[in-house]
């Protein structure tokens, strides 16, 4: 993860130096833009490599859980650069459309620099979101699709520098423009995901049905209900009861509270699960209608799965 950081901040310097190179050369806005998007991904990928060198230290007395949780909060540092990024470049594009100062054309030297950049950006998105998925990161998955949207504000730069080219020298700051869209639109997808990290927010619907499919498979559960899944930093911690037959001794049932939480904690996503062991005779069920919900969708998903696996279906079967 650390070797991420790195490897994005060494690769956004060299395309800041590129990219300003050609703006000096040419005064080509479209160019200029593309330079400010790489310094702001530069300066941020120095946050980048400091919050993931303090994410990845192991636990301690004071963070018993690690330090992943604080991943979250790179992401937003992020996207404020992100932010600042694009809101002077739109300022830039409209204050030069409006007074009419358009750049000169980037003519060849533009149009390598911002097709290399594309492919770089790519090279780096594809890097960034496996790597990013794999270790579960929302930094390294924020700074993935930075250098996604990257490809697409080159694209637009692109089209500015042969307008210019071409005889349209106002494409450039309007390319300018549009690229900056998409600086800001980085921004947004960015808040928008951590966000839901911050605050709590319940898991997608497909792994909360599959918590309580987990814990309804043991053979010794006869119902679950008060399933309750949030996220704390990117990590989900998880707390259901559920009921079991009242005469058990409490080894058994200890047993069974055991075995449940190790197989919901073999879930990738979950970090601390907590189970309480209701006996069903006390009565002490109550209708859930959430967990009754999850439990039909399950139903349904594993029909669906089931059909679509059976030999000779027909797509609609599926």
């Amino acid at each position: 993860m650390r070797r991420v950081g790195l490897v994005v901040l060494a690769v956004n310097l060299a395309l800041v130096l590129a990219k300003g190179a050609v703006w000096w050369a040419t005064g080509s806005l479209a160019v200029g833009s593309e330079a400010v998007n790489s310094l702001a991904d530069a300066a941020y990928s120095v946050i980048v490599v400091a919050g993931l060198y303090l994410t990845t230290q192991p636990p301690d007395f004071e963070h018993p859980h690690g330090h992943e949780r604080i991943e979250p909060f790179v992401a937003l540092f992020v996207a404020l650069g992100v932010f600042a990024a694009g809101a002077g470049v739109l300022w830039n594009a409209v204050t030069t459309v409006l007074n009419g100062t358009y750049g000169r054309s980037a003519g060849l030297a533009g149009i390598g620099v911002l097709l290399a950049t594309a492919a770089v950006k790519y090279g780096l998105y594809r890097y960034c979101l496996s790597v990013g998925e794999d270790r579960r990161s929302p930094a390294i998955v924020a700074t993935a699709k930075d250098n996604r949207n990257d490809i697409l504000t080159a694209g637009a730069a692109l089209a500015g520098v042969v307008g210019a080219s071409v005889g349209l020298p106002v494409l450039d700051p309007i390319a300018a423009g549009v690229v900056s869209l998409g600086i800001l639109y980085t921004g947004y997808e960015i808040v928008r995901d951590n966000l839901n990290y911050l605050v709590g927010a319940a898991p997608p619907e497909e792994l909360r049905a599959e918590i309580l499919g987990r814990a309804l498979e043991h053979p010794e559960v006869r119902g679950a209900h008060d399933v309750v899944a949030h996220y704390v930093g990117p990590e989900i911690d998880v707390s259901l009861h559920i009921e079991v037959e009242g005469d058990m001794t409490l080894f058994e049932a200890h047993d069974i509270e055991s075995e449940v939480v190790s197989s919901i904690r073999e879930m990738p996503d979950v970090d601390d699960v907590f189970v309480h062991v209701d006996p069903k005779e006390l009565g002490e069920w109550k209708d859930d209608e959430e967990a009754d919900r999850l439990a039909r969708f399950r139903t349904a998903t594993e029909e669906a799965q089931t059909n679509a696996r059976r030999p000779g279906s027909s797509p609609t079967e599926k």
